[in-house]
């Protein structure tokens, strides 16, 4: 995740939140307590936000998966696109950040859309094809460990419907992707993912360089 577009100025950013952004309070509030806690990098930007917002009322997503959930910014704000009867999975491991993530959910209404699966993600998402979801989904977001981030895509592709769309965080990595030098494991599988998608004929991907890059990808 990243606190701010990549590549953007400071005075640049500064004009997006203060003339473009759309940010409820309450998600404000969440992103200020965020930044308090260890990890809070890991917070998606406003902007990023209020993208996958408006992404899901363009797609008119109805049910949705959520791999790596934090303290639950990117989830209301997917949330708040849904519609009443809309449905929102999250899937993540840490009770402490998604005990935040669940109060603030309650306070901005959209409880009721959110279904939290504490566990390992890989056995959630293979539960779900299990019992019979494969095809069943219209939207999912992945941002979670990147090591992981292959067996995610797999198994949230194999979740999607006909049309539906996956978008994955943090594909630029700081930048790190260009750079030849950086060969860390989660590098090396954010790079391999890139070209796997880019090739994949499974499905038709562009990435935008939004918060720390995202790909988006609909399924054929």
């Amino acid at each position: 995740m990243s606190a701010r577009s990549i590549g953007l100025s400071e005075e640049l950013h500064d004009y997006l939140l203060n003339t473009v952004l759309d940010e409820p309070p309450l998600l404000a509030r969440l992103r200020d307590e965020t930044l308090t806690l260890p990890g809070a990098g890991m917070q998606i930007s406003p902007e990023q936000g209020q993208f996958m917002r408006l992404l899901v009322q363009l797609l008119g997503v109805r049910r949705a998966i959520e791999v790596g959930t934090f303290t639950g910014y990117s989830a209301i704000s997917m949330a708040m696109g849904l519609p009443r009867d809309g449905q929102l999975i999250c899937c993540d491991l840490n009770p402490d950040t998604t005990a935040i993530a669940r109060r603030y959910w309650q306070e901005a209404g959209q409880d009721r859309k959110i279904d939290l699966r504490l566990g390992p993600a890989l056995e959630t998402l293979d539960a779900l094809i299990g019992r019979g979801n494969a095809g069943g989904f219209d939207f999912a977001f992945i941002d979670a460990d990147k090591t992981n981030y292959d067996g995610y895509y797999e198994r949230c592709l194999t979740l999607l419907r006909p049309g539906g769309c996956i978008a994955v965080d943090n594909m630029l990595w700081g930048g790190s992707v260009a750079n030849p030098a950086n060969n860390t494991e989660d590098t090396k599988a954010i790079r391999a993912l890139n070209e796997k998608m880019a090739s994949d004929d499974r499905v038709y991907a562009a990435l935008v360089p939004i918060g720390d890059g995202m790909m988006l990808a609909r399924k054929a």
